[in-house]
């Protein structure tokens, strides 16, 4: 009986499995969450090849690309082409690199690629216009809404007025890449 009395006197913070169940197991369990959630990232470069000039998977057969003007008039007649591509960039995204526009490297057209990346799985240097590139991927042809090319503007750091006159949308030719290759100048 004075156990009994003891036991329902005795205050419940004194009970240490309750403590344990109550405070410090959830303390400890929102720890290692709060710890596996904020894991870091170990890999900097948004490439997953090593070289440092390949973003992507890279290009499959570098040593026998498509012609850039074969691929737009092969692009006339078909709804989508699985091709490696040699053309020249035109433009490059300036928020992330997360996609640009290539030109025919031979000038024989006047028509761009409009280039993104597939899954969004990775993005090139926004330092590349100018360069010549080799893309694998997938070639087609789709029409661009105007939300998407004021916003594409947008990253191109275009000026206000520039945007606020895209009012079409416009049909453009484009490519899904699964790699691309930077080639030296």
């Amino acid at each position: 009986m004075i156990r009994d009395i003891k036991h329902t006197f005795t205050p419940r913070y004194y009970n240490a499995t309750m403590i344990m169940k109550n405070i410090i197991l959830p303390f400890l369990l929102a720890a290692v969450v709060v710890l596996v959630s904020c894991k870091t990232n170990t890999t900097t470069d948004t490439n997953t090849t090593t070289d440092s000039n390949s973003f992507g998977a890279g290009v499959s057969k570098q040593d026998s690309p498509s012609a850039f003007s074969d691929v737009i008039s092969q692009l006339d007649t078909q709804d989508s082409i699985n091709v490696i591509v040699k053309a020249k960039v035109a433009e490059v995204c300036q928020a992330k690199g997360c996609w640009m526009s290539l030109v025919d490297n031979q000038s024989k057209t006047d028509e761009q690629l409009m280039v993104k990346f597939k899954d969004y799985a990775f993005f090139v240097p926004k330092d590349i216009a100018g360069r010549e590139v080799l893309i694998e991927g997938v070639a087609y042809t789709e029409e661009t809404s105007v939300d998407e090319l004021r916003h594409y503007a947008e990253d191109a750091n275009k000026s206000a007025e520039e945007i606020a006159a895209i009012t079409e949308p416009v049909k453009e030719k484009k490519f899904m890449a699964t790699g691309v290759v930077l080639l030296d100048n």
